[in-house]
C-alpha cells in the first residue's frame, strides 16, 4: 500500500515532523542521504509505526500514492536545490514539494516559479516550534498557490499546534509569502529575545538580584496578561539549572556570544529595501554582532571605563517598572514585524496577507507564542487597515499609561552605563512615530544645499518640488 506523504532529510526536524505526521493518521515514507541514519530511525524512534523507509530518491518516489506530497528538510540554500534539481525528472504533473526549512523568501519565488512552470506544485512552509513544536505541533506558514495550498490542508491542519481558535496553520499567500512570514517572526523572536536579555541584565546588574530572584521574577512575569509566553517560560525556568561541574548557575558560565543564522539579518535588509522601520529588530540583530567580539570587548574593558554602582531605589518598585518598559518595548518591536509585512503584502507578494491570522497562528507551537498575540489579532480583527499597532486603542492606552516607567528604566540603564539598545531603540520608534514633526527638515535642506535634491514645503501640496538658491 502507497504511503500517503514523503520527507526528505532526518536531522532532529525532519525526524520529528515524520513522527508528528504518522501519528496524525498519514502513513510516511521516508529518505536521508546518509543510510545509517535513516537505519538508526527506523530501529528506534519509528519502530512499530507507519513509517516505510527508502534508500534512494527514487524509491521514495515509488512508494507514494498520488499526487505525491514531499516534504524538504534540509539545510536551506544550495542543498534544497540541489535536492529538487534531483527529484524533478522522479516526478509526474500534480505532484508537490514542500520545502520546511528556513529558506530565504527570494529563493522559494525562483523555485516556485521554476516547478509550476513545469506542472509540479511547490509550497515554501516556514516551521516554528523546535524540535518540539516539531514532534507535538508546530506553527506552520506555508505560501505558494491557494491550489497547491488546498492539497495539504488536510495533513498541516492536523499536524499543527491546536489553539482555541482553531490550527496554528493558514494560507499566507502567493511564492515565498510563507517564507518571508516565518523570516520576520524569526526577526521579531530576535528583538523579544535580546528585550529579554536587558531587562535580566537590569534586574542582574542594576538591581543585584541572584538566580534564585531572577527565577521568581520571571515566573510570576509569566502568570501576566502581558508577558504570558514561551520565552519568559524559559527563561524562568534557565535560572534554576546549576552547572554540574561548577555549582553555579548554568547561565553564568555560558559565553556570553550569542550566533545567528541569518534571518535576522535577512529581516533587517528587506526593511530597508522596503523603506519600513524596524529599529528593534535592528538593534538585536546588533547586540548579537557586538557580543561576538568577546576578545576584542574584554580588552576594551580594561581600557573604557564608565559609570557603575547600583540602583539605590525601591527594588520592588523598579522591577514592576523593567517589567512595564518590557511590554512597552515588545509591543513596538511587534508593531514594527506587522508593519513590515504588511508593507511587504502589497509590494513583493501583490496580495493582502491577514496580519490578524498571522498573529493568531503564532499563538501556539511557535518560539514567539505568547498570550497577548490574543491582543494583536483583535486589534486588525477590529481594525484590518489599522496602520501600526500603536494605533490600536488597548495598545495605546497601555503605553500611555506605563510610558514613565519605560523612560526612567532607560534613564537609569544610562546612568549605570548598562546598555539597553533594544529598550532604547523601541522608546527612540515610539517617540518619532508619535511626534507631528521631526528635524528631518534640516536634513533635506543639507541635502537641497550639497546636491541640489530639492525638497517639499509645508505651506504648498505634497509632491511639488523645490530648489533654494542657498549661496
Amino acid at each position: 500500500m502507497a504511503q500517503s506523504f514523503g520527507l526528505i532529510g532526518l536531522a532532529v526536524m525532519g525526524e520529528n515532523l515524520a513522527l508528528n505526521v504518522e501519528r496524525n493518521g498519514f502513513p510516511i515514507a521516508v529518505y536521508n542521504r546518509t543510510s545509517s541514519v535513516t537505519d538508526k530511525f527506523m530501529s528506534t524512534r519509528a519502530q512499530g509505526k507507519n513509517v516505510k523507509p527508502a534508500y534512494s530518491l527514487q524509491e521514495l518516489v515509488q512508494s507514494l500514492e498520488r499526487p505525491r506530497k514531499i516534504m524538504i528538510m534540509v539545510k536551506a540554500g544550495a542543498p534544497v536545490d540541489y535536492v529538487i534539481n534531483d527529484l524533478k525528472p522522479l516526478l509526474e504533473q500534480g505532484d508537490m514539494i514542500i520545502d520546511g526549512g528556513n529558506s530565504l523568501y527570494t529563493d522559494t519565488e525562483r523555485r516556485t516559479q521554476d516547478l509550476e512552470a513545469m506542472g509540479l506544485r511547490y509550497i515554501g512552509m516556514g516551521v516554528s516550534g523546535g524540535e518540539e513544536g516539531a514532534l507535538n505541533g508546530p506553527s506552520l506558514m506555508p505560501g505558494g498557490t491557494k491550489e497547491a495550498y488546498e492539497a495539504i490542508e488536510p495533513i498541516v491542519t492536523k499536524i499543527a499546534a491546536q489553539v482555541d481558535d482553531g490550527p496554528c496553520v493558514t494560507f499566507i499567500g502567493p511564492g515565498g509569502a510563507g517564507h518571508y512570514v516565518k523570516m520576520v517572526h524569526n526577526g521579531i523572536e530576535y528583538g523579544d529575545m535580546q528585550l529579554i536579555a536587558e531587562a535580566y541584565d537590569m534586574l542582574k546588574n542594576a538591581l543585584g538580584l541572584n538566580h534564585e530572584q531572577l527565577h521568581e521574577v520571571f515566573a510570576e512575569w509569566n502568570t501576566t496578561d502581558e508577558l504570558d509566553s514561551f520565552l519568559i517560560e524559559i527563561t524562568a525556568d534557565i535560572f534554576k539549572k546549576m552547572d554540574d561541574e561548577t555549582g553555579l548557575p548554568l547561565v553564568d558560565v555560558i559565553l556570553d556570544a550569542a550566533g545567528q543564522k541569518g534571518t535576522g539579518k535577512w529581516t533587517v535588509e528587506t526593511a530597508l529595501d522596503l523603506g519600513i522601520a524596524i529599529p528593534t529588530i535592528v538593534a538585536a540583530v546588533n547586540a548579537r554582532i557586538m557580543s561576538s567580539i568577546k576578545e576584542e570587548r574584554v580588552a576594551a574593558a580594561k581600557e573604557l571605563s564608565g559609570p557603575s554602582g547600583k540602583y539605590d531605589g525601591n527594588t520592588n518598585a523598579f522591577i514592576n517598572k523593567v517589567r512595564d518598559a518590557l511590554y512597552c518595548s515588545k509591543i513596538c518591536s511587534y508593531s514594527q514585524g506587522m508593519a513590515l509585512i504588511g508593507k511587504a503584502s502589497k509590494e513583493l507578494f501583490n496580495s493582502q496577507i491577514d496580519l490578524g491570522e498571522c498573529a493568531r497562528i503564532w499563538k501556539g507551537g511557535c518560539i514567539i507564542r505568547a498570550r497577548f498575540l490574543g491582543k494583536i489579532k483583535h486589534a486588525f480583527d477590529e481594525n484590518p487597515n489599522l496602520p501600526n499597532l500603536l494605533l490600536a486603542p488597548e495598545f495605546k492606552q497601555t503605553i500611555l499609561d506605563r510610558q514613565d516607567a519605560w523612560r526612567e528604566v532607560i534613564m537609569t540603564a544610562a546612568k549605570l552605563g548598562i546598555p539597553v539598545p533594544a529598550f532604547s531603540a523601541s522608546l527612540d520608534y515610539f517617540d518619532s512615530y508619535r511626534r507631528d514633526r521631526l528635524p528631518q527638515n534640516l536634513t533635506q535642506a543639507q541635502r537641497d544645499y550639497f546636491g541640489a535634491h530639492t525638497f517639499e514645503r509645508t505651506d504648498k501640496p505634497r509632491g511639488e518640488f523645490f530648489h533654494a538658491a542657498w549661496f
